[in-house]
């Protein structure tokens, strides 16, 4: 009873959805489905072309479960061209556009206005990102405002997902991640390469999305606001394993705020992950260096310029008029031979200037992007 009206006195009627992404989950889906907290208004489950029998293990739990919810039907406004509402029309013609290029799924309810398990179908295998992507997509339409995120393996412990939902309902942060990494038994309780893999991962993304402060990259538990979602182009996000990175970098250029929550890392609770950490981490590595420099142009320089933009661009350019001069040095002290004067004081004036050009700029990027860090 108490919980209830905890509940309804912190969602002051925000709705919050839980989207849950199944691929090949047909025997952890429903220990899910039964942890769900009673606050959670809409279950989105998308299955990814599962080939097993994920997809009617949902149907056959939504007979008995799935007509607990309110109704979130959106009628969409009517614009007629008055002259001064172009561009909510043309936002609108765009969105159609962007629309047709989600993965082709199926929405399997007769009802999903009043429906609270909401199954929706991929037609082909899209992978973990483009999973996310539908159910975004769907929570987008429908205006909920948190939508939070959650594997179907039952690796993510939901008894956690207030603390993970709450400080978007009070709209503190535009999205929330859990971390695992700060807890007390990471190193013990999850795989060595997986800690290592997540370690990397995260001090690379630090570099690539402006959040500096971020350290659990690679949770796929998060909450995020409508605001958030209507911010950034959902259709866009990386289908593979690299989305929750990709996810970081397209809300920073938007400006989103962004919060961890400790987290318990949950291992060995009969979850199958096809995840091979060794081809993951390269793969990602590359997606992270090409994200970086997109952050790079469209926020400092095309929407609003900055200094650090500059730095960057001069640090990269003197440590590649540096290379030749490198390799001369290498090659002197592989043969012991006397590099001239000439060759040694461009390369230290290079490489010092190179490195302070660098530092000031991620010191200027860190000290830009601390305002969206709560």
């Amino acid at each position: 009873m108490f919980s209830s009206i905890y509940n309804k006195l912190v969602l002051k009627g925000k709705t919050v959805a839980l989207v849950i992404k199944c691929y090949n989950e047909e025997k952890q889906i429903i220990k899910v489905l039964n942890s769900i907290p009673d606050f959670v208004d809409k279950v989105i489950v998308v299955n990814d072309k599962s080939t097993d029998n994920t997809a009617n293990v949902v149907k056959d739990y939504m007979k008995t479960y799935g007509k607990k919810s309110l109704n979130t039907k959106v009628e969409e406004e009517h614009l007629e061209d008055s002259g001064y509402n172009g561009a909510e029309i043309a936002l609108r013609e765009i969105k159609k556009i962007e629309d047709t290029k989600f993965t082709p799924s199926k929405i399997e309810n007769e009802s999903q206005d009043d429906d609270k398990i909401i199954l929706i179908s991929h037609l082909e295998n899209g992978g973990p990102g483009a999973t996310v992507a539908t159910g975004y997509k769907w929570a987008r339409d429908h205006k909920i405002d948190c939508t939070a995120v959650i594997d179907g393996d039952g690796q993510m412990d939901t008894s956690e997902l207030k603390g993970i939902c709450l400080p978007v309902v009070i709209e503190e942060a535009d999205y929330v991640k859990a971390n695992r990494l700060k807890h007390r038994s990471a190193l013990l309780v999850m795989p060595k390469i997986r800690f290592f893999g997540n370690s990397v991962l995260s001090l690379l993304t630090k570099v690539a999305s402006g959040y500096w402060y971020v350290t659990d990259t690679q949770t796929g538990f998060t909450a995020i606001s409508l605001r958030a979602l209507e911010g950034i182009r959902i259709h866009k996000i990386y289908k593979r394993y690299g989305y929750p990175n990709d996810i970081l970098v397209k809300l920073n250029i938007s400006g989103s705020s962004v919060k961890e929550i400790d987290s318990k890392p949950v291992y060995n609770v009969g979850e199958r992950s096809d995840m091979n950490e060794l081809k993951v981490i390269p793969g990602i590595s590359w997606l992270l260096l090409k994200l970086f420099f997109k952050r790079l142009y469209q926020k400092y320089l095309f929407r609003d310029f900055h200094p650090l933009f500059m730095l960057y661009n001069l640090a990269f350019i003197l440590f590649i008029i540096d290379l030749p001069f490198l390799s001369q040095v290498i090659t002197a002290l592989q043969k012991t031979e006397t590099l001239k004067l000439q060759s040694l004081i461009i390369f230290t004036f290079l490489t010092i200037f190179g490195f302070q050009s660098l530092f000031f700029a991620m010191w200027m990027d860190m000290i830009d992007n601390e305002r969206l860090w709560k």
